[in-house]
């Protein structure tokens, strides 16, 4: 069973779209929420990263991970 992912970041982050380029490629599923069109996801986020906008932040399954590097997040879902 995969873990649940939930990623939070904007349309126009370069970091992001790595990342979710990356996850895609390896077959990794995940829930994107956009904190610019939702104001309880950018609320949510904000609470993870002690108060400062860092995006890519991830979820998974209760961790936070903060702008991580796809290696990170491997380790986390195998």
């Amino acid at each position: 069973m995969s873990k649940k992912i939930v990623m939070y970041t904007t349309s126009w982050c370069g970091d992001c779209r790595n990342l979710k380029n990356q996850l895609r490629d390896n077959g990794i599923l995940y829930e994107e929420r956009d904190i610019e069109q939702n104001a309880a996801d950018y609320a949510t986020m904000m609470g993870y990263t002690n108060g400062k906008r860092v995006i890519p932040t991830l979820e998974i399954e209760g961790k936070i991970l903060i702008n991580p590097r796809f290696a990170d997040v491997q380790k986390e879902v195998s």
